[in-house]
């Protein structure tokens, strides 16, 4: 073999050469990739709201050894448990071997994903055909979600406060449901308007039932309605008023599945940002001895601006630290100014389909590995968690003497438009906080891509900073 010039050695030492993991991944290292993400895509197809994720979590968890945390116990290195935000979010924690006082490391990512949530009163009956009315939840493209197969999941609170969960659509023998579209014969008119405007919001009615409650003799009105109520009552034992308090949501009715020829990408619902939070969970299980106390969170509602009680725009967080800090006698402050997150979200992967949208020496890749990312927002910036210099070279060394594959990312061109993560509510209680992530092909849609291989890597990128 010819020696490198000095032009090549020179390369190798000064210029960057990001490589697909195809090429450098050793065979071995591949396959832990594959067996790590088949549990993964069983969690994918179980869990797909927020509760149902909380719950799947919770008894993964106390499988491991977690407890319930009691407020006010001063628990002991090596220690493991657990607080259940409403069921609708959760930390999972394991005491580090330094004090509290010396920060704690966070790893945040969300639980909740784009959907069609219900109206409060959604039931109605129109030309002899039964719906279920709906609101889009987080940014969605509404003519995805039409003439796709949807499944329904929630609870219902009923007036007796006895709490129903309703799974409908996920089992082979169940039905499932849909929002209609206009044929193309049909839909000139349509077809003259912009995607955003071709499905509008109050379209997006889920069709439920067309059979009439009686016979002949039978002289009530809305009789398809009453049939599905009728229905619905011998199942789950509700009546309409229910409805009222009750969270209930139409979300795509297929599994996760291995994607392509080589099986080397994961193709589902719900990805943004169940992967990461999958990944968060794995190497937070796997903390055995952590120098630092690992606070590992699942938040909800940041697909629509991370607000109320459950999301991490609100204190809970926050208060949480604060308990576990007055219980080693530390001031929340204190802790928080030396702590760090990992906030890990997914990112945009370059589109070949698409390339104008994103630039392309910024942009991450599928299959190249877990990505950091620096800044987020829109525009100059806007709303964004912008990482320092200092924070940035942590997880870069990290990374790096980990072996872990990375890359660096950002949402887009400058002015193509940008998003956010719950980044900047972490960093706003004075914790150092950057982005990571895997990249996500047609993120937002019904149904999301990703690589095997990334999705490894971002569990790695999380073992390395919890031990």
């Amino acid at each position: 073999m010819a020696e490198k010039t000095k032009g090549e050695l020179l390369q190798e030492q000064l210029l960057m050469d990001p490589k697909n993991m195809g090429e450098t991944l050793p065979p071995e290292e591949m396959k832990r990739a594959y067996d790590f993400c088949e549990p993964y895509k069983d969690f994918l197809t179980r869990a797909k709201t927020e509760r149902e994720a909380v719950a799947w979590m919770v008894k993964k968890l106390e499988e491991s050894g977690y407890t319930t945390y009691r407020r006010g116990k001063e628990y002991k290195a090596g220690e493991k448990f657990y607080f259940n935000n409403r069921d609708k979010s959760l930390a999972a924690v394991t005491v580090g071997s330094r004090p509290i006082s010396q920060g704690v490391h966070i790893g945040a990512s969300h639980i909740d994903s784009p959907r069609l949530d219900f109206k409060p009163r959604p039931l109605y009956e129109e030309a002899q055909l039964a719906y279920f009315k709906t609101h889009y939840y987080g940014g969605v493209k509404k003519y995805q979600w039409s003439a796709i197969p949807l499944s329904i999941h929630g609870v219902v609170l009923k007036k007796d406060g006895t709490s129903v969960t309703v799974t409908i659509g996920e089992d082979e023998g169940d039905p499932i449901f849909c929002v209609t579209d206009l044929l193309p014969h049909l839909a000139k008119d349509q077809m003259k308007l912009t995607m955003a405007e071709g499905i509008k919001g109050e379209q997006l009615n889920i069709l439920i039932g067309c059979q009439m409650f009686g016979d002949t003799e039978e002289t009530v009105s809305e009789r398809v309605k009453l049939n599905v109520m009728k229905l619905l009552s011998e199942k789950y034992g509700i009546v309409e008023s229910d409805f009222l308090s009750a969270e209930l949501a139409a979300v795509p009715a297929f599994p996760a599945r291995d994607l392509g020829l080589d099986r080397g990408m994961i193709g589902s619902y719900g990805h943004d940002d169940r992967v990461c939070a999958y990944c968060n969970l794995m190497a937070e299980i796997d903390a055995k001895d952590p120098a630092y106390t690992t606070v590992t969170v699942f938040a909800d509602k940041e697909e629509v601006g991370s607000d109320g009680n459950t999301g991490l725009h609100s204190m809970w967080l926050a208060d949480f630290i604060e308990d576990l800090a007055q219980a080693q006698g530390a001031q929340v402050r204190h802790v928080l100014e030396r702590s760090k997150c990992l906030s890990t979200d997914v990112n945009a992967a370059f589109d070949p389909s698409f390339p104008d949208v994103t630039e392309r020496r910024n942009v991450a890749y599928l299959n190249y590995g877990v990505v950091l990312t620096k800044y987020t927002g829109s525009g100059g910036k806007s709303s964004t968690n912008d990482a320092s210099a200092e924070t940035m070279h942590f997880f870069r060394k990290l990374m790096d003497d980990a072996g872990v594959v990375w890359q660096t990312g950002e949402l887009g061109k400058v002015d193509q438009g940008g998003g956010g993560t719950v980044a900047k509510y972490v960093s706003f209680h004075n914790v150092d906080t950057v982005d990571l992530g895997v990249p996500v092909l047609s993120m937002h849609a019904p149904f999301e891509v990703v690589s095997k291989a990334d999705v490894y890597m971002t569990y790695k990128a999380m073992e390395a900073f919890y031990q």
